[in-house]
């Protein structure tokens, strides 16, 4: 029998999960370390607002949260530090950003996971580990496309 394009397609999807999965263990293993203060959904909040200081509507849709469990992440993220309240021209207008102790927890962070990537990394041969970045690359800019008319991108980025 022959593979139709549409079947490799989904082969090839399926090897890919396997292969997300696995690196989502490896990053997130930076993450689930015994001296990360917050659980991860604060966490995303963190890498979010790294991009840049948001209103907490902007940081809810984000998060896919409501603006009133947003607001609760908010005030656990500053008691604990991690992110700072700049308030607006009106009491309903704040904005949040990332302390400075927040941006250090994310620097240590990406430091642990490039380690433990770099420990996998070279643990493959060099031929691997190059087309693996190059199909990484060609995934990003296939996924990053837009859709359609309405501008809508395939993902976030």
């Amino acid at each position: 029998m022959v593979d139709t394009p549409g079947e490799q397609a989904e082969d090839s999807a399926a090897a890919l999960d396997d292969a997300a999965s696995t690196l989502m263990d490896v990053w997130s293993r930076a993450h689930n370390a015994a001296d990360v203060p917050v659980p991860s959904a604060q966490l995303r909040a963190l890498f979010v607002l790294e991009r840049g200081p948001v209103n907490i509507s902007h940081l809810a849709g984000t998060l896919g949260a409501l603006v009133s469990s947003a607001s609760r992440l908010c005030d656990r993220l500053e008691a604990a530090g991690l992110l700072t309240r700049d308030p607006g021209r009106d009491r309903r207008e704040v904005t949040v950003r990332l302390s400075p102790e927040g941006q250090a927890l994310l620097d240590r962070l990406r430091l642990r996971r490039r380690a433990d990537l770099t420990r996998v990394l070279a643990a493959m041969p060099a031929p691997a580990r190059a087309a693996l970045l190059w199909g990484l690359a060609e995934f990003h800019d296939a996924a990053s496309r837009r859709d359609g008319e309405d501008g809508s991108v395939s993902m976030l980025v």
